[in-house]
């Protein structure tokens, strides 16, 4: 079953903004708001790291490479989790997962959303005509 689904991923310039979101449409508002969240990506050739948590106390953490540029929220009416980037730069180019655990629990994972921050072209997308 899926648990988490994160949304917003793209193309943006240096110097822009995105907004993640994650939704978590299977959790119980009870367990969503007792939960641990966070924001983790994993670059090309890198290792996974974490980017920011929201603790279920409302402790917020963040990286130091993002400190001042992302903002970690939560809505836990909705069950949503959002991460606002701005200035993004060509190193926060990476695949950005949301996490979900509760106390004592396993930690959930979302499937991952692609951000490239590049002043270039984008990567192309076929089209076929066909009949």
């Amino acid at each position: 079953q899926v648990q988490l689904v994160e949304s917003g991923g793209g193309l943006v310039p240096p110097g822009g903004s995105l907004t993640l979101s994650c939704a978590s449409p299977r959790t119980i508002f009870s367990v969503f708001s007792g939960s641990d969240l966070g924001w983790y990506r994993q670059a090309p050739g890198k290792e996974r790291e974490l980017v920011a948590e929201i603790t279920r106390g409302g402790t917020v953490n963040y990286a130091e490479s993002v400190k001042g540029r992302f903002t970690i929220s939560k809505n836990n009416s909705r069950k949503m989790l959002y991460l606002q980037m701005n200035n993004l730069k060509a190193e926060d180019t990476a695949v950005y997962y949301c996490t979900r655990r509760e106390s004592g629990g396993p930690t959930y994972w979302g499937q991952g959303t692609r951000v490239t921050v590049s002043s270039g072209w984008g990567q192309g997308t076929q089209v076929t005509v066909s009949s």
